[in-house]
């Protein structure tokens, strides 16, 4: 019988310190900084570069771990130095997770170089999908996509909004709608090139959290881009579109195939922010003294932090299985990724409030971090799918009925 253990491999255990290690003594120290000038942190992200952390072969070699579990370790202690700073340097992966799903292998050669710029000069990426009708309901996505045969061209027209790294990244991945009447089923990913006319962004958008990074909406006005950039290839799209026409059910569509793959990772930040909190909260209630002993000692306060720590541990295991079924390909039966994406997010809120109110006065002031994460931890119950999609979609899996 094979042994069963959660123990990481020495490999999984070098990756965490490593990634700790940078969170620690780069990310921590600037976060307060970056996210006060509510600015991309240029000069942190080439640091990651240079350091290895920033860049393919650092999320292939992450990717390839057989456990699943490379990425979201990495995720967890990178957003445990600060979650605005985390998603400037992981930001990308997700347009670069969208071409390595979707994406021919000459695809993935050409354009995810691209997404990471050099050690010298680092470039950002972005994904855009969602739009100002079309969040949760992908289906309503009304960016269109049209194939001109006379010059093998994809003209994009349609508006993004709340694009991470939108308008400052030089590769845009970008869902669109090529056969409307099929609702998502009819859409397609694209990549459009650095540089390319008609893609504008207008405004940095100003957030709750995460300030440190970019947020803006993203406009495709008659933009052109080559048959070579639609993502997979035109023969695979036509196909699709084929069996889909004929009511066959389809493998995924562009935007909800990333989102699939991707959550147990954004679960993963979630729980970087949430630990963060929990430890900061701890050490205060060892220090803090009233009443002639340290807060701890007093039973409601140590009871939180118990629940606290429980409920950080337990939406870990989550992220864990769910990054294993992944990456082993076993179908997520169950909403299993999903499952993990909500309740790390909903812990994030929780713990997160509960370290403000534990410091009290003083957790409301931007003397001490807490008050920093409990705006970054709103998030993970929105971005990707919100708490409340996250649970249709695993109710529609254990029921096998279309909940709406």
């Amino acid at each position: 019988m094979a042994e069963f253990s959660l123990d990481l491999n020495e490999e999984q255990r070098d990756l965490r310190d490593w990634v700790h290690g940078f969170a620690a003594e780069v990310v921590r120290p600037a976060a307060a900084e970056w996210d006060a000038r509510e600015e991309t942190p240029w000069p942190i992200i080439q640091e990651a570069a240079k350091v290895g952390l920033y860049g393919f072969e650092f999320l292939a070699t992450c990717w390839a771990d057989p456990t699943g579990l490379s990425l979201p370790i990495a995720s967890e202690e990178l957003f445990w130095g600060d979650a605005g700073i985390g998603l400037s340097i992981f930001g990308t992966s997700l347009a670069v997770a969208a071409i390595y799903g979707a994406g021919t292998p000459d695809q993935l050669v050409e354009w995810v170089p691209q997404c990471f710029g050099d050690v010298d000069q680092p470039a950002v990426a972005a994904f855009c999908t969602t739009e100002p009708e079309a969040g949760s309901d992908v289906g309503s996505m009304r960016s269109r996509a049209v194939y001109d045969e006379a010059t093998d061209e994809w003209v994009l027209n349609g508006q993004k909004a709340y694009a991470t790294n939108g308008g400052i990244a030089g590769v845009h991945v970008v869902t669109a709608s090529v056969e409307p009447d099929l609702g998502s089923r009819g859409q397609a990913a694209f990549v459009v090139p650095p540089g390319t006319p008609g893609l504008t962004a207008t405004r940095k958008l100003r957030k709750l959290g995460l300030r440190a990074s970019h947020t803006a909406d993203v406009f495709l006005d008659d933009v052109r881009v080559p048959g070579r950039c639609l993502l997979g290839g035109k023969e695979a799209l036509d196909e699709r579109l084929a069996r889909a026409r004929t009511g066959q059910r389809a493998s995924g569509q562009a935007a909800m195939r990333t989102f699939e793959l991707s959550r147990p990772t954004v679960g993963a930040q979630a729980l970087g922010v949430a630990r963060a909190a929990y430890e900061y909260a701890l050490d205060y209630a060892k220090e803090r003294v009233q009443f002639g002993r340290p807060i701890i000692e007093n039973q409601a306060v140590a009871f939180a932090l118990a629940d606290m720590k429980m409920e950080i541990d337990a939406a870990r295991l989550l992220v864990w299985r769910a990054s294993w079924m992944g990456r082993n390909n076993r179908p997520f039966t169950a909403g299993e990724g999903s499952m993990s994406k909500l309740k790390a997010g909903e812990v994030a809120v929780s713990v997160t409030d509960r370290a403000v109110q534990l410091l009290g006065g003083a957790g409301f002031l931007r003397d001490h971090p807490v008050e920093r994460w409990y705006r970054d931890a709103k998030i993970y119950t929105i971005f990707e799918g919100t708490s409340e999609i996250q649970r249709l979609v695993i109710s529609r899996a254990i029921s096998g009925m279309q909940i709406r």
